[in-house]
């Protein structure tokens, strides 16, 4: 069997190689910055564990590194052959894309004020309900989930949209840990898309991959720079906002109507832990924006695993997850319904792994 290469193929490795090499020479930039502005993380001030005052404009280098991407790819847009049949599609939805970008510097903003400033629980959501509004009223980014009602559509996008930034902002507890599952999520999106011949989202994706994995070199343990509440915004954001714009279930090849449960499996695990740590704070009557160590890598940790490992396990079972139920998109009723039910179980299997761990001790 003979692998072929294609035109779009190579535009994806560009956009991730784009996306990844901006961000390493970004990345040391706002390490720079953010020593002078003092934009630091201290150890007194959080719950990560780690020993040093550690800079905090991570998410600043990520957006930085991603706008200049996606400025220098609609530059060439009109000056590349294989794109020329798509310039109208494209310059279309310009003004839908130019709103997902104002979208994601407003996350970047908000998260920035909260690093600095830490705003109370209500201001913050309430601007994370702007970020999300603005994207799904003027980006047009939905999820449909066969209703008719826009008023009910327009509702659950926002809520998505939130939903992720909330996730992976709880998600960031351990060097490497969230912008290795968004990298993870990101790849297999771009996947998804280019299956789909969704040839611009998929380009999109592998540009969001590559910039998280470029921070991921800096991020990993031990970090010498964080993403703070503006990474792990814009990261949940741009998550958010690409599951949104890949289309899953196709009349035409999709079998069931469970592809549209994809997102929710490839982002499964920062999903099902914000789920288990809303559900243990408010047991234990405490607010659910406030930090802890009940997350699943803490208690990955507390199996006797080292910070280093237990990322790397959440990882592992990220992608395991995501490339488990890619079957889905063209499977039968039945091959589907055994993916889903066999995913569900992992993720039963892992709850049951972690309580009975923290029994233990």
């Amino acid at each position: 069997m003979k692998l072929i290469i294609t035109a779009w193929d190579w535009l994806y490795l560009s956009a991730f190689g784009g996306g990844l090499i901006l961000t390493l020479l970004t990345t040391p930039l706002c390490k720079r910055l953010a020593v002078k502005l003092d934009f630091m993380d201290r150890p007194a001030d959080n719950h990560k564990g780690h020993a040093k005052a550690t800079p905090l404009l991570g998410g600043l280098a990520m957006f930085t590194a991603w706008l200049i991407c996606i400025g220098i790819g609609l530059g060439l847009a009109e000056k590349m052959e294989l794109l020329q049949p798509y310039l109208n599609g494209l310059k279309s939805v310009f003004l839908p894309l130019l709103s997902i970008v104002i979208g994601a510097l407003l996350a970047v903003v908000l998260g920035l004020i909260d690093d600095k400033y830490a705003l109370k629980a209500g201001t913050k959501f309430l601007g994370q309900f702007i970020v999300a509004a603005i994207a799904v009223t003027f980006g047009k980014i939905q999820i449909g989930l066969f209703l008719t009602s826009p008023v009910l559509v327009w509702c659950i996008s926002v809520f998505w949209i939130m939903l992720l930034m909330n996730s992976i902002n709880f998600f960031d507890n351990m060097d490497g840990l969230a912008v290795g599952t968004i990298a993870v999520a990101m790849g297999l999106f771009a996947v998804v898309a280019g299956l789909n011949q969704q040839y611009f989202i998929a380009v999109f994706a592998a540009l969001c991959c590559g910039v998280c994995c470029g921070f991921w070199v800096y991020n990993t343990t031990p970090a010498s720079i964080f993403m703070g509440d503006s990474g792990s915004h814009f990261l949940g954001y741009l998550a958010a906002v690409t599951a949104a714009g890949v289309t899953f279930f196709s009349q035409e090849s999709s079998a069931t109507r469970l592809p549209v449960l994809m997102p929710l499996f490839i982002l499964a695990l920062p999903l099902f832990d914000t789920a288990m740590v809303v559900i243990i704070r408010t047991c234990n009557k405490k607010p659910f924006w406030i930090g802890d160590h009940n997350h699943i890598s803490h208690r990955f940790v507390k199996m006797g695993m080292s910070r280093k490992r237990a990322v790397m396990l959440v990882h592992l079972l990220a992608l395991t997850i995501g490339i488990g139920v890619l079957p889905i998109l063209w499977g039968t009723p039945a091959t589907a319904g055994i993916i889903v039910a066999q995913t569900i179980l992992l993720l039963l299997v892992i709850t049951a792994l972690q309580f009975f761990a923290e029994k233990k001790d």
